[in-house]
């Protein structure tokens, strides 16, 4: 597992990626070029992937990500240190926290 500020990326087995995530629509990159998991709402600062591959938003609430690098590639971030990743697929999960009467996602 790697996690960098708010953002868990957990490595899957080929088996446990749901057949779906293969056909489904990637998410766009930014202006930059990388794959955005996180975006600052206030700094603007992103958690973001470099090197190729795809981005796959799942249902549900928290939009949980599939990641799928298949030569591996990079988290940036402009205030943590950079944290390489191996080739495979990945789930990204947001951290979330509890405020009366509901859960959201935590703001950057």
């Amino acid at each position: 597992m790697y996690r960098q500020g708010d953002v868990l990326i957990v490595p899957l087995a080929e088996a446990a990626v749901p057949e779906r995530a293969a056909k489904a629509p990637s998410e766009p990159r930014d202006a930059r070029g990388r794959l955005v998991l996180a975006l600052g709402e206030v700094t603007g600062h992103a958690h973001a992937v470099q090197g190729p591959g795809r981005l796959v938003r799942e249902t549900g609430a928290f939009g949980p990500f599939l990641l799928h690098l298949p030569e591996g590639g990079r988290v940036v971030h402009e205030e943590h240190a950079a944290i390489p990743l191996p080739k495979g697929w990945y789930r990204v999960i947001r951290q979330r926290e509890y405020v009366p009467g509901s859960v959201r996602i935590v703001a950057d």
